[in-house]
């Protein structure tokens, strides 16, 4: 009898164990339950914080557009590192202020080749682009003469007026506008002057068929007179003749000044290589020429320059504006930069207030 009643206490305790741990294991998966509800909350609050963004960028998008996909032809005269840097530039604006689908690139590169030019130009205006960009002075110029009814935005271009396609700088009067690449050529020779104090006699090296050359050598001359110092002209038809133009120019001279030559730009290892040499010191219109053999520069953007000509482009695409109204614009500011492995090499120390190219900060 006492053994059954063992028996039976025995079996109650194991019976209420078990209930114990069952409603241990219920209590278990309610709280698992919890968790993967408020687990599934969270994602969904996250989930529609990332819609709500994407519909922040969606409308933005909007906004900056009116639904129409603007198709935009870009001449660029050849290529070298400062006119792709403004093409970027240009590209990058109308991407920013447009979005990204809402606007279409047609870029064609001349090659250096005037004829070229105009084929491309013929081609935006039979293709009826919304606007061109034309990169350089040839590129306008060949633009220009295409079409007097497309807007045109000229960009990496020292003057407008010398190159023929404006009435002025201030009212360009036609249906052509942008941005310039003239850094202060007077400045430019007092660089000079400063680096190369005993300078008696500074060869101009140019591309005699570029009008943007021919203008910033006049300038050139101008400063040089005011300076007292002597100066010759050594001008190239084209690239053939670089090699003995500058040969002569090295013998004769003490220091040699290029402006933002486009042939001279495509070609500064042969100018390198024969002024090297030499131990003659060159002051460069542009960075990128600089870089590629001369000794110092003022240095201004063109990738800027390329921006801003973009936000021209977009201001006459969406608002209406005349480019014959738009002044042109030229680049905020300069820098004096200078190369220091020529520097080095002509065992030249340069001045605090210049930057070494290619450690800018």
């Amino acid at each position: 009898m006492k053994r059954k009643i063992m028996a039976l206490i025995v079996s109650a305790a194991m019976a209420a164990s078990m209930l114990a741990g069952c409603g241990t294991v219920g209590g278990d998966t309610s709280k698992k339950e919890e968790e993967e509800q408020s687990s599934q909350s969270t994602e969904s609050i996250e989930g529609k914080k990332e819609e709500e963004k994407l519909d922040d960028s969606a409308q933005e998008e909007l906004e900056n557009s009116d639904g129409k996909v603007y198709k935009i032809g870009i001449c660029q005269q050849l290529e070298h590192q400062a006119l792709d840097a403004a093409t970027e530039g240009f590209k990058a604006a109308l991407v920013e202020k447009f979005g990204e689908g809402n606007v279409e690139f047609d870029y064609q590169n001349a090659q250096g080749e005037q004829p070229n030019c105009a084929t491309i130009a013929t081609k935006f205006v039979n293709d009826n682009v919304d606007l061109i960009m034309a990169n350089a002075t040839t590129a306008l110029q060949a633009c220009a003469a295409a079409t007097a009814e497309i807007p045109i935005i000229g960009t990496s271009v020292t003057d407008f007026v010398e190159a023929g396609v404006v009435d002025s700088n201030e009212a360009p009067g036609r249906n052509v506008t942008g941005t310039s690449d003239l850094a202060p050529i007077d400045q430019q020779i007092e660089l000079l002057a400063t680096l190369v104090p005993d300078a008696k006699k500074v060869g101009i090296l140019y591309c005699s068929s570029e009008a943007n050359s021919v203008f910033q050598a006049d300038q050139a001359e101008k400063a040089l007179k005011v300076k007292g110092i002597s100066y010759d002209r050594y001008t190239v038809s084209d690239s053939n003749d670089i090699q003995q133009v500058v040969t002569n120019a090295v013998a004769e001279c003490d220091a040699i000044y290029i402006p933002t030559d486009n042939t001279i730009a495509n070609n500064m290892e042969g100018v390198k290589n024969v002024a090297g040499p030499a131990g003659i010191p060159i002051i460069c219109g542009e960075e990128n020429m600089c870089a590629g053999g001369g000794l110092a520069t003022l240095s201004i953007s063109y990738y800027n320059i390329g921006y801003n000509a973009g936000i021209m482009a977009y201001e006459i695409l969406t608002e209406g504006k005349n480019p014959g109204e738009m002044p042109i614009q030229y680049a905020d500011e300069v820098t004096k930069k200078y190369n220091a492995e020529v520097a080095e090499a002509l065992n030249m120390e340069m001045p605090s207030d210049m930057v070494e190219i290619g450690k800018e900060e």
